[in-house]
């Protein structure tokens, strides 16, 4: 495996961020002083000192962003879509700043790192062009044709709370906060602690490009903190993290009655059929499987290979991850980056070490990669992972996945359904019709045939979220920005009204709306 080591930062300095992070941090609701220093996973060495704020920070943050949502909502869709326009460009513009910020934070390679800025730029250029035609007024037939005019409106929710974990942390924040204000809301973040200046830069290049001040207020600090008071205070909640504590902040969104939408964890399956073009896959689930070294929701976990296929398809795919390079490197050299926590690494540890310990083979990786840096490990393939081990069901969350061999696609479907997650799958075969087929039987809230997720995800018009155990709701899509609304009905009614002419009797009244019904299916009026 190629292992260049060069010196982390060789085209980026960590000292720089000395300089980006006051101008960054300065919009942080957080008045007490307190701080916090963040590490860099390329060399283990402290990176930022950031504000953290308190409970009663979180409180002011909403009062503020409260204020300012009044006048927001009262502008057109139009209007509030023009800074975002100007947005899209001013992230193409700047890219190797961010670019430099992500690496730092996360230890992503940087093709990686671009992927996300990608889409919080064409994500956002999505919703500004729609937003207009998403949240105009609909005609509706009315109880009485003729009579009564019917339309429904959308209206915001108010401020709504966006919590975005590490891994992405420019997409994430910019996709779920980005429609909440097209739709007239203010939004309160709270991005997670290690990775809040790539959210700070978003946050700060919207201001820049037009939107208002306290629209998009941060917040920074513990879960034990600020988390009640973040569901306490909203009037809508998005959230992406861990299943678990998904359920958790749903409980507590439900004892208030308010809306709720979550992105949670993922054991994504990958069929490879037996008339896959191999070239074309082999590429693809390598790039599935260990982008942002498999800390992707929606990366693959688990490939299930016809047997046909299955030890050409296994010996070419280990040779092509063996020879992927990691390296440190702030340039486009690296296949791999590091993870970003020593949680996720020794995570990753474990899972390899109990499925090798039971009786699994390790065909390409299994190592740390200390060498490089604190938190490097290789992208693993393994075979034989049984049931009884925790890599098997359990969400590993970094660059593992498992082969397993099928005969027939319904034991292939089986397979990749036994599962209580239900986030991404992929399907792969040059029949792209049966390929279609063998989606829409598998219980994922996007499946992507000949491609990991990408397709699915960056098809920005249609719905993306998770079945099952993986997830409540969905980003992207209509229902992407129509989920931070309220749908409001205004109906007037003309000419005659539902009780009849002055006079008319209960009986006459009943005899007439019976006809009308009838002549109503008849000639089939709305």
């Amino acid at each position: 495996m190629d292992t260049a080591t060069s010196t982390p930062g060789s085209s980026a300095s960590s000292a720089g961020l000395q300089d980006v992070a006051p101008r960054l941090t300065r919009r942080v609701a957080a008045a007490s002083g307190k701080t916090t220093t963040t590490t860099a996973p390329f060399t283990g060495a402290p990176l930022a000192e950031l504000p953290e704020s308190t409970a009663d920070d979180v409180v002011a943050a909403f009062q503020r962003a409260r204020t300012a949502q009044r006048s927001w909502a009262a502008l057109s869709p139009r209007e509030r879509a023009e800074p975002f326009l100007r947005f899209h460009d001013l992230v193409l513009e700047r890219q190797r700043e961010i670019l430099d910020i992500i690496q730092w934070e996360t230890g992503k390679a940087r093709r990686h790192a671009f992927e996300e800025v990608y889409d919080a730029a064409a994500g956002t250029l999505h919703y500004a062009r729609q937003a207009p035609r998403l949240l105009r007024p609909q005609r509706v037939p009315g109880a009485v044709p003729g009579a009564t005019r019917t339309y429904h409106r959308r209206a915001p929710k108010g401020t709504v709370t966006v919590i975005t974990p590490w891994n992405y942390p420019i997409a994430l924040p910019v996709a779920d906060a980005v429609p909440a204000l097209l739709a007239g809301n203010a939004v309160v973040a709270k991005p997670d602690t290690q990775t809040a200046l790539s959210a700070l830069w978003a946050i700060e290049t919207a201001i820049e490009a037009g939107l208002p001040e306290d629209l998009w207020i941060p917040v920074i600090g513990r879960r034990e903190e600020v988390g009640d008071p973040l569901i306490d205070n909203a009037d809508y909640l998005s959230f992406t993290g861990s299943s678990p504590v998904g359920a958790e902040i749903a409980q507590r969104a439900a004892g208030r009655l308010i809306g709720f939408s979550a992105e949670l964890g993922g054991k994504n399956p990958a069929i490879v059929c037996s008339d896959a073009d191999l070239d074309w896959t082999v590429e693809g689930v390598q790039r599935a499987s260990f982008s942002n070294a498999g800390q992707l929701c929606i990366s693959m976990e688990r490939l299930y290979v016809h047997d046909s296929v299955y030890d050409e398809f296994a010996e070419r795919f280990a040779d092509a991850v063996r020879g992927m390079e990691l390296n440190a490197d702030f340039d486009y050299t690296a296949d791999m980056g590091s993870l970003t926590y020593r949680k996720q690494l020794d995570r990753v540890a474990a899972h390899v070490e109990d499925a090798r310990a039971k009786g699994a083979e390790v065909l390409a990786g299994g190592r740390v990669r200390d060498d490089i840096g604190p938190m490097f490990y290789e992208p693993t393939v393994m075979s034989g992972v049984a049931p009884t081990m925790d890599a098997c069901a359990a969400e590993t969350f970094g660059p593992l996945v498992s082969l397993y061999r099928f005969s027939d696609e319904d034991e292939a479907v089986a397979a990749a359904n036994a599962s209580d997650y239900g986030l991404n799958a992929s399907v792969w075969t040059r029949d792209t019709a049966r390929g279609r087929r063998l989606a829409e039987r598998i219980e994922a809230g996007t499946v992507n045939v000949n491609e990991g997720y990408g397709a699915a995800w960056a098809s920005y018009g249609a719905p993306m979220g998770g079945m099952k155990r993986s997830g409540v709701g969905r980003r992207h899509g209509p229902d992407g920005l129509l989920r931070y609304t309220e749908s409001q009905t205004v109906a007037s009614q003309h000419f005659v009204g539902l009780g009849g002419t002055p006079g008319m009797n209960a009986q006459t009244l009943s005899t007439m709306m019976t006809a009308s019904a009838r002549l109503m299916k008849r000639f089939r009026i709305r």
